[in-house]
Order: C-alpha cells, then structure tokens, then sequence
C-alpha cells in the first residue's frame, strides 16, 4: 500500500497501518527527519498509549503501556554500533515477543530479522508532505 499525506493526516495513516497489520513487528526506513519518529507517536497514540513518545535515540529502546496493558516496544537504532551490542541490549530476546515492535533503522540488525515483518518506507516529497510505502 501506498500513502501520501500531510502531517495532519497522520492520525488517518496510523490507523489504516493498524487495521492492515498481520505480524508484530514493523520495520521503518528512512532519512533523517523523514517522519519516522512521528508515524510512531501516531501509531502508538492510536492504539491507546497515554504515553509520551519520544525517539530512543540514546537509549535505544523504549516501552510504552497501552491502556490495556500491553507493551509497544520502540526501537531507534540509528546508534547502534554493530550487531553484537544489540546482542548485548537483549534485542533478540525482544524480538521474539508477542509485542509490537516499531523499528527505526533496522538494517543494522538484519540478520536478527525473520520475513514475517511489515516495512514502512517513508520519503519527504515536499513541504510536510509524506509518501508511505507500507508492505
């Protein structure tokens, strides 16, 4: 599926992602300042966090709690030095929940990754326009 949408649309974005979904985890490509960090907050807010949603840019991880209690997990691992300290984080225990799991630069883990994942692609077109490429 394809999107292009203005920022305040975003909201309408995240909740066509969560009714598509079909595996626990989401893998998102794109440049710095693309929106990835921004989809997220939608989608996290969406699926009924009260949470503040920040990149885990530093800390490379971040949980949020739903309402009903389920964990979000989100990943930044734009830092990451290599593969052997997401190792030492516990990402590959991580990955093996049931929980979601929003992963911004996921291409410095890939072979931790199996095929059941979606990808969001996102591009800058112009002005606080997105397009989105959602598989």
């Amino acid at each position: 599926m394809e999107y292009t949408y203005a920022l305040d649309q975003i909201d309408e974005v995240a909740e066509a992602l969560i009714k598509n979904l079909k595996f626990s985890t989401i893998l998102f490509y794109g440049d710095l300042g693309a929106g990835k960090t921004t989809l997220i907050k939608a989608l996290v807010k969406r699926l009924g966090s009260a949470d503040n949603v920040s990149s885990p840019t530093f800390s490379l991880i971040n949980e949020y709690k739903t309402d009903a209690g389920a964990s979000i997990f989100h990943l930044d691992l734009y830092r990451l030095k290599d593969e052997n300290e997401a190792y030492d984080l516990g990402i590959e225990e991580l990955l093996e929940t049931d929980s979601l799991k929003l992963i911004e630069w996921p291409q410095k883990i890939n072979s931790l990754l199996d095929d059941e994942v979606h990808s969001a692609r996102i591009f800058s077109t112009k002005d606080n326009v997105r397009t989105l490429e959602f598989l």
